[in-house]
């Protein structure tokens, strides 16, 4: 009998850390609010161009989110080059990335 418990409860055990893994890359855009703040300083500046290198930044809300947390992935990684960028993406965690995505994607249709 102890077996059959065991037998049952594993696949329950799996779906439950599956659902975990699941939920934690949804991402929340009112934590995505605070989280982006630093953002701001640059892609909330419509027009804004930094100076290291010189680079137009370009406009993130409205962004797809799914598009948004691949280019921050890739800044992290080292696969997207911009000093500035690289920086700030590799203090970030996965689901840091997907909560300012979300919050950025938020502005879809609003001209962000």
């Amino acid at each position: 009998m102890a077996m059959t418990i065991r037998a049952r409860l594993l696949p329950a055990l799996v779906l439950a850390a599956l659902a975990g893994v699941t939920s934690a890359q949804e991402g929340d855009p009112e934590r995505g609010s605070f989280k982006a703040t630093p953002c701001m300083g640059c892609h909330g500046i419509p027009g804004y161009f930094n100076v290291y290198p010189t680079y137009h930044v370009p406009k993130v809300g409205g962004q797809h989110a799914e598009y948004i947390v691949s280019a921050l992935k890739a800044y992290k990684a080292g696969d997207r080059q911009h000093p500035t960028m690289q920086a700030q993406a590799r203090s970030l965690s996965e689901q840091d990335m997907a909560d300012i995505a979300a919050f950025f994607a938020s502005f879809a249709g609003e001209g962000g």
